[in-house]
């Protein structure tokens, strides 16, 4: 899968003789005319695409598609197709490692635009997490402004507006 982009956290400044663990993920895009199934997050201020960590040996569009049912109630998914991988180096805050290699696997796909219950984790419940249809381009106007504005923002409002930003310059090419 063709990387988007390579992104390094500003603490990141070298590789070398760091701690450095990989975390594979999924994350899924599923569009209706300018609107885009999304996950609202109360904590961070933000949208972003529904997804997360691939379970141990779980086929990447098999863990986008979970992802996708449990976080979101997606019914009907189909047509799926690959959109690009968006790598990320970021601090790690446990002692086990220093820092998190994240590789973000995206897919483009379609699904019912009413959807089902969600299955948040309680700690996304905590955050305010709740899935909803949005404009694509209020999205990334939205996480602009928390980018500039918000003390809440969190590390991943940057890989979520340059993927909306990528998504909608392939609906204008369209």
């Amino acid at each position: 899968m063709h990387i988007l982009k390579t992104h390094y956290h500003p603490e990141i400044q070298t590789l070398e003789n760091k701690s450095v663990f990989t975390r594979l993920a999924t994350r899924g895009i599923a569009m209706q005319g300018d609107h885009i199934l999304l996950l609202y997050t109360e904590r961070y201020e933000d949208y972003s695409l529904p997804g997360g960590g691939l379970e141990q040996d779980e086929d990447k569009v098999t863990g986008m598609m979970r992802e996708l049912i449990e976080e979101t109630g997606a019914t009907d998914i189909k047509d799926i197709e690959v959109f690009g991988a968006y790598e990320e180096y970021r601090p790690w805050y446990k002692p086990d490692y220093d820092i998190q290699h994240m590789i973000s696997y995206c897919y483009t796909c379609k699904v019912s635009a009413t959807l089902g219950a969600s299955n948040l984790e309680s700690y996304e419940i905590k955050n305010g997490m709740k899935a909803m249809w949005v404009n694509i381009y209020e999205a990334i106007t939205h996480n602009k402004k928390t980018i500039e504005t918000s003390e809440k923002k969190g590390m991943s409002i940057e890989r979520e507006t340059f993927l909306l930003e990528r998504i909608a310059e392939r609906i204008n090419k369209n």
